[in-house]
């Protein structure tokens, strides 16, 4: 809180002008290989799946994106925090939202792929292994052309995109 008891920042939906400031925030991590680029169009196309956080003067700060992969379960998508946010509780906020709003989806599970273990772990998922869908769904998940469904699924076309992340999943 600052001194005027206004909250540090704000969780938001993104606006389709946010996502400019949204590749912006995620170059580095990109440039690291922690997270995979994509296109400006892909993220207009996912716009509505964003989350965004804003500091008290405005400028975006974190985000995060989740995307419904089957009728129960989600994947957490494109989280990020600006370097000078790192540890003030904006990655919590923006998790806690996404989960919200799987809730209201009626989702039960969240997968994510992500390098950040001990942060996913802290707010309560585990990595796991291959067999965590019935074989039918798998069957029917496989025909996806979504790049984050192959990363799940752990389809060998996309093995050199998840080299070194682990595969986590929360119950809700």
């Amino acid at each position: 809180m600052t001194k005027q008891g206004e909250p540090e920042f704000l969780v938001r939906r993104a606006r389709t002008s946010d996502v400019p400031d949204i590749q912006k925030l995620i170059e580095p991590l990109v440039a690291q290989r922690i997270l995979l680029g994509k296109e400006r169009v892909v993220f207009y196309e996912a716009v509505q799946e964003f989350r965004v956080v804003t500091s008290s003067d405005g400028t975006l700060i974190g985000c995060g994106a989740l995307h419904v992969m089957w009728e129960d379960l989600g994947e957490v998508r494109t989280l990020a925090v600006a370097e000078d946010w790192l540890g003030h509780g904006v990655g919590r906020a923006i998790l806690n939202t996404l989960e919200a709003d799987a809730r209201e989806l009626g989702l039960r599970r969240l997968f994510c792929l992500t390098f950040e273990v001990p942060f996913f772990t802290r707010n309560g998922f585990r990595e796991i292994g291959d067999e965590i869908i019935d074989p039918i769904v798998y069957s029917e998940m496989v025909r996806s052309t979504d790049e984050g469904v192959a990363e799940f699924l752990d389809l060998a076309r996309v093995k050199p995109n998840t080299l070194g992340n682990s595969r986590m999943l929360k119950l809700l």
